[in-house]
């Protein structure tokens, strides 16, 4: 795969911050935005992907797996998915 020019990537950080604090339900935006946000100028290509991938996923759904209401199923279950839910958990610990 060729590789993508460091001012492709920042526009695709960039938008990935826009889609990830306006899902549509403000419990979404704070939990997956809240993980994007501080992380933005770190993430390297490849978590873009995956990332965007995460974002794809319904909203409702979405946060049902983040928050543990619901088991994360095989389908949509990938490392990137964990990371965030991981920091929702851990958010939701301190407040």
């Amino acid at each position: 795969m060729p590789e993508t020019s460091p001012a492709l990537i920042d526009q695709r950080r960039r938008r990935l911050l826009f889609r990830a604090t306006h899902r549509g339900t403000h419990e979404t935006d704070l939990l997956v935005g809240g993980y994007v946000a501080p992380r933005l100028a770190s993430l390297t290509e490849a978590d873009v992907d995956a990332l965007e991938a995460v974002l794809d996923l319904p909203d409702v759904e979405l946060a049902d797996w983040l928050t543990g209401r619901l088991p994360i199923p095989p389908g949509p279950d990938a490392p990137m998915l964990h990371a965030i839910r991981a920091a929702a958990l851990a958010f939701k610990d301190t407040v």
